[in-house]
Formats: structure tokens, C-alpha cells, sequence
């Protein structure tokens, strides 16, 4: 048998006696945000419709999943660690950031499939601005997500190694890694040529294939197989890692993301992913 747990914010008797209806008794734990039932078998469609209707997380696990049995998380940064998009918030000071985000989004939902190039595209976009718009839009506008930094700290303090791996940029990922404490970054670098920004970037780009590689290989370099591996995002282009990862979890993510991880987050904060495991409740 499993454990279903149900979350959100300000989780309503209402929903907690429906969802004790589908397991059929009342929950074993309940607080204000969290509702846990041990011992059930719902079908992943009664579940789906029943979050659906209620507006909340709702997740049915292993009884015995332990956040100690993995040993490594990968995270992407723009809208899964922090809640923008870094790319589209520079573009504003270029006057641009409505022509820039349209194509970050159709990026993200998948709709482009030539993801190197919509990226090419947006930093074409973004030449002539002076270097110092970078410190501007990470002083300014860079927030972490709820529960980001909570949920990173437990990771490391349980023991997991953290993997920061973005399509986004390295004045970024370097600054948060070293807020965070993440011990392992990738990212795409910009160009940069008498203070200003070319439009161009240096480097391969890390696209989807890059960011499943980066996690093969940072598991790999660590000596821990990808079954012991986490990896949390939001867009198209981190389906290839979460493919591989043991766990992957779609924070408040694109539909086309959310049906091919297997937790998502779509109602609470990044913490809320620590109550999947039993020895985190």
C-alpha cells in the first residue's frame, strides 16, 4: 500500500473529507497546509480529477521513500529556484521584454522545437546593453522561489550534493550557487566586449541534451547512480534530465511538463517536495 499526501497553503476540511472519502478513512496526519493517509490505492485518474477539482497537490507515494536513500539534486534556476525569467527581465531594459518572453514561453511549452535557436534569438535581442544592466536585474528582480531555500538546506543537510544546471546565464547560476551553497553549476555564458553585451554567446549552448548530460555526469563524477538522483524544473528543456533522474518533480510547470514528471508542484512552495519523504514529515 501507498501514502497520499495533500497540500496546498491552506488546505480546507472540505478537501480533506473528500480526499478521505477516495482512501477511504480519515487522514493519519492533518495540520493546516498537509493531509497524509497511509494504507491506500487510488488510481492515478481519481487522483488527478480530485486535485483538479480541489486546486491543491495531491501525490501518491512509497510508504518507505526516504530523502537519504538520494544523493544528488539537479535544479534548474528561472522560474524553479528563483521567479523569473533572467533572460526576458535584461530584455526589459532593452525595451524588448514582451517580444523576448513571448518566445521564452513558447520555449518552455514546448511549442519551439529549435531550442538553441529561440535562445540565439533572445540574446540577439539583448546586444548594446551596457554589463552593468546584469548587476541591475539580479539586485532588483532576482527572488528566490518560496521554499527554495529551505528545501536546499534540508537537501545538503541530509547529504545530498546539488547540481544547478540552467539554460539561463552564468552571472546568474554563479551568484546563486554561491548563495545556496550548490556545489555544481552549468550554464550559458554571454558575450561580452567593452562593457556591453555583443547579442552572441561564448560556449555551447545548454539546451535539454546538455542538462541530462550534466546530471549523468555529475552522478557519474560523485559515484551514485541516477536511480539516486532528483531533478526539479519547469520547462520543456528539463525533460531530458528528469527522464533519467530517479525522482523529477515539475514545479508549477508547463502541462507538457507535468505529465511526464513524476511529482508536481503546482499549488505550495519548492519545500513542499520535503513531504514526500517519510523521514522528513
Amino acid at each position: 500500500m501507498s501514502t497520499l499526501v495533500v497540500q496546498h497553503p491552506t488546505l480546507s476540511e472540505h478537501t480533506v473529507q473528500a480526499f478521505s472519502c477516495l482512501a477511504g478513512h480519515r487522514p493519519d496526519l492533518k495540520g493546516h497546509s498537509l493531509a497524509l493517509w497511509r494504507r491506500v490505492a487510488i488510481s492515478g485518474e481519481q487522483l488527478d480529477d480530485a486535485a483538479q477539482t480541489h486546486q491543491v497537490d495531491a501525490e501518491i507515494v512509497a510508504s518507505d521513500l526516504q530523502l537519504r536513500s538520494f544523493r544528488l539534486a539537479a535544479f534548474d534556476m528561472d522560474s524553479t529556484l528563483i521567479t523569473i525569467e533572467c533572460v526576458d527581465e535584461i530584455a526589459d531594459f532593452a525595451g524588448r521584454k514582451a517580444e523576448v518572453a513571448a518566445i521564452t514561453e513558447a520555449a518552455m511549452r514546448g511549442d519551439i522545437t529549435d531550442y538553441d535557436e529561440s535562445l540565439r534569438r533572445r540574446v540577439a535581442l539583448l546586444a548594446g546593453l551596457p554589463v552593468s544592466v546584469l548587476q541591475r536585474v539580479w539586485d532588483e528582480r532576482v527572488r528566490l522561489s518560496p521554499g527554495a531555500e529551505s528545501l536546499v538546506r534540508r537537501m545538503k543537510s541530509t547529504g545530498l550534493q546539488l547540481l544547478l544546471v540552467s539554460g539561463g546565464f552564468s552571472f546568474f547560476t554563479e551568484r546563486l550557487a554561491a548563495r545556496l551553497g550548490i556545489e555544481h553549476v552549468q550554464s550559458n555564458q554571454l558575450d561580452i566586449a567593452d562593457g556591453r553585451l555583443t547579442g552572441r554567446l561564448n560556449g555551447p549552448i545548454v539546451n535539454a541534451q546538455a542538462k541530462r548530460l550534466a546530471l549523468e555526469r555529475t552522478a557519474s563524477r560523485i559515484g551514485f547512480p541516477l536511480s539516486q538522483t532528483i531533478a526539479i524544473g519547469d520547462g520543456a528543456n528539463d525533460l531530458k534530465m528528469m527522464s533519467v533522474a530517479g525522482l523529477s518533480v515539475a514545479y508549477r510547470a508547463k502541462p507538457l511538463v507535468r505529465n511526464e514528471t513524476t511529482h508536481a508542484i503546482n499549488h505550495c512552495g519548492l519545500d513542499s517536495l520535503l513531504r514526500l519523504f517519510e523521514d522528513t514529515r
